[in-house]
């Protein structure tokens, strides 16, 4: 079995089991601070809800896979939980005394890793994921005040945390950076110059 399908199951049977018994897995400077250091953990794998876990699963699904073909599972697996639990750690000055669970930004700096990994080359998977990811990154830096229950610093600092990835596994990270931002500016320029006409 594949370690991305692996960190799915877990994913779910956390959430499930958190739901079911009403255990409280998610991570917080308090958990921290008073001994559930497994918070770092359980906190990645628990979800709040159906529709949370669903999204992050599905996107874990995309991204973690094309990252495993790339540079293989533990890697993948590297990525996943570095991400996650230091996003946690530096997230606590932007959200003090709060409880934080969900995978997002560790999926976040596996997506960011997918986008400087991979060589540019003409295929659907990196013309479609790399531009996605990056767009993604926009919409949480464009969203970081906007309120809710969604930590946007937290993915953003996952999201970073997945760039020193990307760039320390391909030497030539800047081309594929590149390639992504020309690729994201003519889609935009498209889906304007669609728009207009339909």
């Amino acid at each position: 079995m594949k370690a991305t399908n692996l960190l799915i199951l877990l994913c779910t049977g956390f959430s499930l089991y958190m739901w079911e018994t009403q255990t409280n897995l998610a991570f917080s400077e308090y958990a921290l601070f008073h001994g559930g250091f497994y918070t770092l953990l359980t906190g990645i794998l628990v979800h709040a809800n159906i529709i949370h876990l669903a999204g992050n699963m599905l996107f874990l699904y995309i991204f973690g896979n094309s990252l495993e073909d790339e540079v293989g599972a533990q890697r993948t697996l590297a990525v996943f939980f570095t991400g996650g639990i230091l996003s946690f750690i530096l997230s606590i000055p932007f959200y003090p005394g709060a409880e934080m669970l969900g995978a997002s930004a560790a999926i976040f700096s596996v997506m960011a890793t997918v986008l400087l990994v991979r060589q540019p080359e003409y295929s659907i998977s990196f013309i479609s994921l790399g531009p996605l990811a990056l767009l993604f990154f926009i919409f949480n830096i464009e969203s970081v005040g906007s309120g809710g229950n969604v930590a946007y610093i937290s993915h953003i600092i996952g999201f970073v945390i997945g760039l020193f990835f990307g760039a320390r596994w391909n030497e030539k990270w800047m081309k594929s950076l590149v390639f992504v931002v020309l690729l994201l500016v003519v889609y935009v320029i498209l889906y304007n110059y669609l728009k207009v006409w339909i």
